[in-house]
């Protein structure tokens, strides 16, 4: 896939400048989005990725078209688990509804700056070390197994890096709209808002550590890595007033996202083993009966896997609704 360096700079300056239009455009100014605007903001930023992805298909191949959609899909779906996080921190810090979209906003932009520092890291990595691709392997195998059956009850407004902050930097009680910092009796402090943005930072570079390896078992060209990344959190903001109600009923999402990453993490060691230039194993040579898994079925089980978590998530909850109904003498009447 050829890239030029002039369809990089043109690439992030849009991408830069639908961010400074969301925050002057919608963040600026205060407010709780509706329902009515979320949709079609979800669905405007949707709607882009998936013609951005003809667009790779159409110009440069329908591999690497195939490559964008199931990493974009696979960051979407990823970015729709850091929802839940998020969800818990607006919560654990009881952010105002109308100053939540500022901190999103930032939280996004610190993840996208985050994860552009890891995909070039990635890339250089993977250009001069075929092993880093068993590294990769080994760390979506054990992110998959602590998705499946690690806990997720830990606050993240109360970890190490928030008790050093809090104890370290005078903090208000209370909010000053949306303001960082506010000066009281000639004294500067920090507000919880701040508080927010750094913890929801501290995520981000979790979040990276799960999504570039990812990605990158799907597809190696940086560009790729880069515009599905960006897509993805393109319009996360607005996802999180639409489904926010709607993320406490995806009971097994984090089943399926272990399923998928472990899917991914099998298929980048299945092509280190390919590539392989270990002198230990093979005698340095690939290993040719090791099969490489096509593009089309990572799009096609990435996609039901999804798909059977989402369905299998609705019909449980809606199954424990009536069960509670049932139960509850008073509900009956």
């Amino acid at each position: 896939m050829q890239v030029t360096p002039l369809i990089w700079i043109i690439t992030i300056a849009v991408t830069i400048a639908f961010f400074v239009y969301e925050f002057f455009a919608h963040v600026r100014k205060p407010h709780e989005p509706t329902i009515g605007e979320s949709a079609r903001w979800s669905a405007f930023y949707i709607g882009l990725a998936l013609l951005f992805g003809v667009g790779i298909g159409i110009v440069s191949g329908w591999t690497y078209g195939g490559e964008y959609f199931a990493g974009y899909l696979t960051e979407k779906v990823l970015s729709v688990d850091n929802l839940f996080v998020f969800l818990l921190l607006m919560s654990a810090f009881a952010v105002p509804k109308a100053y939540q979209q500022k901190v999103l906003m930032i939280g996004i932009i610190i993840a996208l700056v985050l994860r552009g520092a890891f995909i070039a890291v990635g890339a250089t990595l993977i250009e001069n070390y075929s092993w880093v691709f068993y590294l990769f392997g080994a760390l979506l195998l054990f992110l998959a197994w602590r998705q499946a059956f690690g806990s997720h009850d830990s606050d993240p407004s109360d970890n190490r890096v928030m008790r050093f902050v809090r104890r370290h930097l005078p903090v208000t009680e209370e909010y000053h709209r949306d303001r960082l910092t506010v000066k009281k009796d000639g004294r500067r402090f920090v507000t919880p808002m701040l508080l927010t943005i750094i913890a929801i930072s501290l995520i981000d570079v979790v979040f990276a550590v799960d999504s570039i390896p990812a990605i990158y078992g799907l597809t190696s060209e940086a560009y790729i890595v880069f515009t599905a990344n960006a897509f993805a959190l393109m319009g996360l903001r607005q996802l999180f007033f639409l489904i926010g109600g709607l993320l406490e009923r995806l009971v097994y999402l984090s089943q399926g996202l272990a399923v998928v990453l472990g899917f991914i993490g099998v298929k980048l060691v299945f092509h280190a083993l390919h590539v392989n230039e270990l002198p230990f194993l093979n005698g340095g040579h690939p290993v040719e009966w090791i099969p490489e898994i096509p593009t089309w079925f990572s799009l096609v089980f990435i996609g039901a896997t999804i798909a059977v978590a989402a369905v299998a998530s609705i019909r449980k909850t809606r199954k424990d609704a009536q069960a509670a109904v049932t139960t509850d003498p008073v509900r009956q009447h």
